[in-house]
């Protein structure tokens, strides 16, 4: 289940240790870092700064990584900590700002009550992706927002297997696979008309994109499910990506298996944020609502 846990820091009454990552070839990323570096070293030790997404933790666990930029960034983040998971709070820079949820203006706000230990670090589940290859592991990554299986060309359908726990629920025939976290139920599972998670769910959505039959809809399964992957007959493009990324191209009789990772994506909590709230704010669900009478 998801962990709350008070910031160490503040229970141990020390200046925290801080690393701040930013997205290269930014010039806002540059200007706001120039503006919020000297607040941030105010009250906190700065160990790092980083604006290539190069730092190696090296099985170092800090205090706090402070993020400078969009979505993209804080999952290059993820994938940059690797096994050395710290706590996340992200500035957003960019566009739309799901993870980076707070504007550098109201980071100024509220990172006086985040150093007197207003804000709890929340756990979110991460997946790990593994590619099987004659009974070998010849890739694996761990995954913030989801895997997915993508045809490439030729365009033509996939016949994708899936195996929950050892046994065969179904073949899907689409034109690719996702299976994401909470977290990234509104990336491209939510593009694909997959369901949005609370983010603090134990859960994984399966989502097939386009699928041959209208029957095969989105699933939410419990985040304990090992689930595992084969395509049929893979083209030459055919692809695991993994938050984005690349892992590795599928051949015949690969296995692709996903499973709860031991680590956990942590996230600062800041005052005045909750899922809701960010999903007004980024899907636009504002509607009718008063803002003034709205309650956060």
């Amino acid at each position: 289940m998801a962990v709350n846990q008070v910031v160490d820091w503040h229970r141990e009454g020390r200046r925290p240790n801080v690393v701040i990552l930013g997205a290269p070839d930014r010039d806002r990323v540059r200007t706001e870092l120039q503006r919020l570096r000297p607040v941030i070293a105010a009250t906190a030790n700065i160990v790092a700064e980083d604006l290539t997404f190069s730092y190696d933790f090296n099985d170092q666990r800090f205090d706090l990584v402070v993020v400078l930029g969009g979505d993209g960034s804080i999952l290059q983040a993820a994938r940059q900590m690797g096994m050395s998971q710290s706590p996340v709070l992200g500035i957003n820079c960019g566009r739309l700002g799901f993870l980076a949820a707070l504007s550098p203006d109201d980071f100024l706000s509220v990172w006086p009550e985040v150093m007197r230990g207003g804000s709890e670090v929340i756990d979110h589940i991460m997946i790990k992706v593994t590619v099987f290859r004659g009974g070998e592991a010849v890739a694996d990554q761990l995954a913030l927002n989801e895997v997915a299986i993508l045809r490439g060309a030729p365009y033509r359908i996939l016949d994708i297997d899936l195996y929950a726990d050892g046994h065969l629920a179904t073949r899907y025939r689409c034109d690719g696979l996702i299976i994401a976290t909470p977290v990234g139920s509104t990336a491209h599972n939510l593009s694909a008309g997959g369901p949005i998670l609370r983010r603090n769910l134990q859960a994984i959505v399966i989502s097939p994109i386009s699928p041959h039959t209208l029957t095969y809809r989105p699933v939410v399964d419990s985040a304990e499910t090992v689930l595992e992957l084969t395509v049929t007959e893979p083209y030459d493009s055919t692809s695991v990506v993994v938050d984005g990324r690349i892992l590795s191209s599928l051949h015949a009789g690969d296995r692709v298996r996903v499973e709860r990772a031991d680590q956990t994506f942590k996230m600062l909590e800041v005052p005045g944020q909750n899922d809701y709230r960010t999903l007004r704010d980024k899907l636009g669900w504002g509607g009718s609502v008063n803002s003034k009478n709205a309650v956060d």
